[in-house]
């Protein structure tokens, strides 16, 4: 399965962001995942491609041709697939995956997921959505998403593959489902 992560490109406050992005990249590599993301060798998303690529694991990174994000490009890439903007590198990545995971991340991160989510709404993406909620990080969310559905401006449907996970094993067993 090709699993698109979204996260940050800093590794935020918590070690155990650290930690979880890369027990996540080791799960996909032992298990023959590969991994689609935004290429860069910093913060979490250097933590998952490392935890794939140290487990032999397949990461490709999709970069655009922003200087500041080619210049934290991950050395040891499996593949690299370059777009002009970054709106082009979220619909490639989109293209390419059959399933998203959010870890935590900054505004970037929240714009490829809910992007994801509002194309799913359109039925024009059909794979899982993960929000993996590490120390609680994704619950603000859940509350935002329980308050479109409460006052009329999204139907219940429109999450009904969008899981919170706060453990590993509970992503494991919506990829796996």
């Amino acid at each position: 399965m090709k699993i698109a992560v979204y996260c940050g490109s800093s590794a935020g406050e918590r070690k155990t962001y650290r930690e979880t992005a890369y027990a996540l990249g080791a799960w996909m590599g032992e298990n023959g995942h590969e991994l689609i993301y935004g290429g860069s060798k910093t913060g979490l998303m250097g933590a998952v491609a490392d935890g794939a690529l140290d487990h032999g694991g397949r990461v490709t990174g999709v970069i655009p041709n922003v200087p500041q994000i080619e210049s934290r490009r991950h050395p040891g890439l499996t593949s690299v697939i370059r777009t002009e903007t970054v709106a082009l590198r979220k619909s490639r990545m989109i293209e390419l995956a059959d399933a998203f995971v959010a870890l935590p991340g900054g505004l970037g991160t929240l714009d490829e997921i809910t992007e994801i989510l509002s194309l799913r709404s359109l039925g024009l993406v059909s794979g899982p959505v993960v929000f993996f909620s590490v120390e609680g990080y994704y619950e603000p969310m859940k509350e935002v998403f329980g308050n479109l559905v409460r006052n009329g401006f999204g139907r219940r449907e429109y999450f009904s593959r969008t899981v919170f996970a706060e453990t590993l094993g509970e992503v494991i067993e919506v990829m796996d489902g």
